[in-house]
């Protein structure tokens, strides 16, 4: 069987897609990027400190009528440089990063993106019903990023540690639902129940999980939450 594999908590000068970042910190971890042409986008509220020089404005996203009608942002915010910018989430928690290759895709849950480099492109997909089951009760999103054309760079954030798995073709693991980060597109994923029973007094409940199946890349999170929801 497949096993997950601790990532590097702290990267020093890591170099991809145009920018250089640093991870430091080891409860509340912060990402250290240095801009140069290549801007980066964000949701306004992971900024933790800039360089005066770094210019903060607004990135317009696509299909802003769809997300208007889902009630998703309209916007991201964007940095420009030259100099350095750091983003934090107010959590204890992982961050990891994801270069991408053009023509790469991956789903990611909500609440987990922390910034992106401006050749990676945001979208996302509503996911109808059963969202708590689903998606360990974040919402009824799922944000995916993708590379069409430039190689680019992608930050997440982890609650607790993550782990890396990667799954040949075929190859599965079960994960409780509020325990995965993001998957690559080519990794498959349902939803299994069991129910529990006693025998002599009937149902003791039930249990719920995601089952992945490879091949692809899934990151998880040791310390998952499962965030209110609407439904």
């Amino acid at each position: 069987m497949v096993v997950p594999v601790l990532l590097p908590t702290n990267v020093r000068d890591e170099t991809y897609g145009g920018v250089t970042y640093h991870v430091e910190g080891e409860l509340v971890p912060a990402l250290q990027i240095e801009i140069s042409q290549v801007p980066v986008f964000f949701e306004h509220h992971v900024l933790l400190w800039k360089d005066p020089m770094v210019e903060v404005g607004i990135k317009p996203l696509k299909g802003a009528f769809k997300r208007i009608m889902s009630g998703m942002p309209v916007f991201m915010t964007e940095a420009r440089g030259p100099g350095r910018i750091a983003f934090s989430r107010d959590g204890a928690g992982h961050v990891f990063a994801l270069h991408l290759a053009p023509g790469q895709v991956v789903d990611v849950r909500e609440h987990q993106f922390l910034a992106a480099t401006d050749g990676v492109d945001y979208s996302f997909t509503r996911v109808k019903g059963a969202a708590n089951v689903l998606f360990g009760g974040t919402g009824f999103f799922i944000d995916t990023f993708a590379c069409q054309r430039d190689h680019g760079v992608l930050w997440l954030h982890g609650y607790g540690n993550v782990f890396m798995v990667t799954l040949g073709p075929g190859e599965q693991i079960d994960i409780e639902p509020g325990g995965w980060i993001y998957k690559d597109r080519t990794v498959g994923m349902e939803t299994i129940f069991q129910r529990l029973s006693t025998g002599l007094f009937g149902s003791a409940g039930q249990l719920f999980w995601n089952r992945f199946t490879g091949p692809g890349n899934i990151a998880l999170q040791s310390m998952y939450l499962h965030m209110p929801t609407n439904e």
